[in-house]
C-alpha cells in the first residue's frame, strides 16, 4: 500500500498511512515512540572498563515474565551499557522516579566511556547484594539482573535479564505491594517528553464462568 504522506505532515486532514520504509527512520522513531506511550524507564547501571561506573536510561524496556521473573530492554545500537553487559554479564534496573527526573535526563548524555555518569550526575554508586554491578542509591527500587540471552531487532539490540534479587524502599510499600502513587514512576514520551501517573483506576477482570451465557457487551466490565 502506498503511503499517503511523503513525510510528517504538519497537519493530519486525513487518516495517516505509512510504510516505514518510505519515511526516514529518525521519522519513524518520534512516530513510534509519540504512539507507544507511556514506556518505563530502565534506568541500568553497570561497570565498564577499569571499573568505571556507567549509568544510562533505556526507554524500550518491561517485564516479560516472573516465575522466574526476567525483564527486557533493547539499546538502540551498541552503547556502552551493552558493552558492559557483553563484558560483564551482570547489571542493575533502578526504577525512576519523579525525585531523580533530573538526574536520569542527564545521564542521557552522550558521554565517552571513561567517564563516570555517577559522578556527572552526582548519584551515589551503591553495592548490590547479588550482583557484580552498582546500584543508583538514590533510586527507591532495584532490580538486579543477570543477563540471559541478546537478540538483534532492526537497530536495537534486545537484551534479557532474569531478575536475581529485589530492593524496594519502604516509603513506596503500602498493604503489602507498591503503591504506584507512592513510587510516583516516570513515564517515557517522545522527544524531550516525560510524564508521571494522571488519574489512576480499577477495572475488574471477568472470568468466563461469570461471562458465559450473557449477552455480548453485558458482562464488560464499566468505569463507574
Amino acid at each position: 500500500m502506498r503511503s499517503s504522506h511523503p513525510g510528517p505532515p504538519p497537519h493530519l486532514d486525513a487518516p495517516l498511512e505509512v510504510s516505514p520504509a518510505d519515511w526516514e527512520p529518525r521519522q519513524i522513531y518520534y512516530l513510534m515512540t509519540g504512539l507507544v506511550v507511556p514506556r518505563p524507564i530502565a534506568w541500568v547501571s553497570t561497570f565498564g572498563d577499569r571499573g568505571i561506573g556507567n549509568v544510562a536510561p533505556h526507554s524500550y524496556f518491561n517485564v516479560v515474565a516472573h516465575d522466574p521473573p526476567h525483564v527486557v530492554f533493547s539499546s538502540s545500537g551498541t552503547k556502552d551499557t551493552l558493552r558492559n553487559i557483553r563484558a560483564r554479564r551482570e547489571f542493575v534496573v533502578n526504577i525512576v522516579t519523579m525525585d531523580v527526573v533530573e538526574a536520569m535526563n542527564f545521564t542521557a548524555t552522550d558521554f565517552p566511556p571513561d567517564e563516570d555518569e555517577f559522578a556527572w550526575a552526582q548519584l551515589t554508586p551503591a553495592p548490590a547484594a547479588v550482583v557484580d554491578a552498582p546500584r543508583v542509591a538514590e533510586a527507591k527500587a532495584h532490580l538486579e539482573c543477570r543477563l540471559v540471552e541478546e537478540v538483534a531487532a532492526g537497530n536495537g539490540n534486545i537484551v534479557v535479564g532474569e531478575v536475581v534479587h529485589l530492593h524496594v524502599d519502604p516509603s513506596v510499600w503500602r498493604d503489602g505491594r507498591v503503591d504506584p502513587v507512592l513510587l510516583d514512576p516516570v513515564c517515557r514520551l517522545a522527544g524531550s517528553g516525560y510524564a508521571r501517573l494522571g488519574a489512576l483506576f480499577d477495572l475488574p477482570r471477568r472470568r468466563w464462568d461469570d461471562v458465559e451465557g450473557s449477552p455480548p457487551g453485558a458482562a464488560i466490565p464499566r468505569l463507574e
